[in-house]
């Protein structure tokens, strides 16, 4: 998944994952912006998961035998 990154005019970065509804948030280093958009972006699939949605991305990250 791709994380877009813009610097605002006072110096925070904003991170967001546009395959990711919500997953949008601001970190005081671009290196913070990072961290957080992935953190929330696994707590956002793993939610997804719960609730029994189809993930089509992790099909190439699990392999569950038949």
């Amino acid at each position: 998944m791709n994380i877009e990154l813009e610097r605002e005019e006072d110096g925070r970065w904003i991170a967001e994952v546009p395959d990711l509804p919500g997953v949008m948030l601001y970190g005081q280093s671009r290196e913070e912006a990072i961290c957080k958009a992935k953190a929330l972006a696994l707590r956002v699939l793993a939610d997804r998961l719960e609730h029994g949605e189809s993930i089509p991305e992790l099909n190439e990250i699990f392999a569950v035998p038949v």
